[in-house]
């Protein structure tokens, strides 16, 4: 089964805001009216790929993901992608090309720690190109990678652009060590 454009849009929206949101900020995100987006998450909501957390507070539900074509996540999955990594395999930062910084992550959460630290030219040089989106895709995370390209596409500079971004991989990591957790308790 498939779905509009439209719908699709509220999904990845939802999806990438990671966090039970109102339908005003959904709206905020995707430039679309209030009334439109209601709509839409009525009708997402009846195919069960949204629900309602709280009054006004909606969130994408596993079945959404999916329709939007994410594998799930064992724990062996969330381990690999959690795991240090060589010095070969580590994200580098440059300013430009042929610029490095001397500054690498070893690993997921390692990247976190550095975004906040890190020379905002560096940011937007390595977003605009497309590297954390590959290196994402290199650590195996597809979810996480498909977010970059989504922040990439919503051109957020500066500040914003580090906070959104510290924000989408910081909650990536929580969620990848709670699936490693979890999963090995059972």
């Amino acid at each position: 089964m498939s779905i509009s454009p439209v719908k699709r849009l509220v999904l990845e929206t939802m999806w990438l805001l990671d966090k039970p949101a109102k339908a005003a900020e959904i709206s905020k995100d995707t430039r679309l009216s209030f009334p439109t987006i209601m709509m839409h998450i009525i009708g997402l909501a009846r195919m069960e790929y949204v629900e309602q957390r709280e009054k006004g507070f909606y969130v994408i539900t596993e079945k959404g993901k999916k329709m939007l074509g994410f594998p799930e996540i064992t724990k062996e999955k969330a381990s690999e992608i959690l795991s240090y990594l060589p010095l070969e395999k580590s994200f580098h930062f440059y300013v430009d090309i042929g610029k490095p910084l001397n500054i690498h992550a070893a690993s997921l959460q390692d990247f976190c720690d550095k975004i906040l630290k890190i020379d905002m030219d560096s940011m937007e040089f390595h977003i605009n190109r497309g590297d954390f989106e590959a290196w994402f895709m290199d650590l195996g995370d597809i979810e996480l990678a498909r977010k970059m390209l989504l922040l990439k596409e919503q051109k957020i500079f500066g500040e914003n652009l580090r906070q959104k971004l510290y924000e989408i991989v910081k909650n990536r990591y929580e969620e990848l060590t709670k699936i490693r957790k979890n999963e090995s308790v059972s």
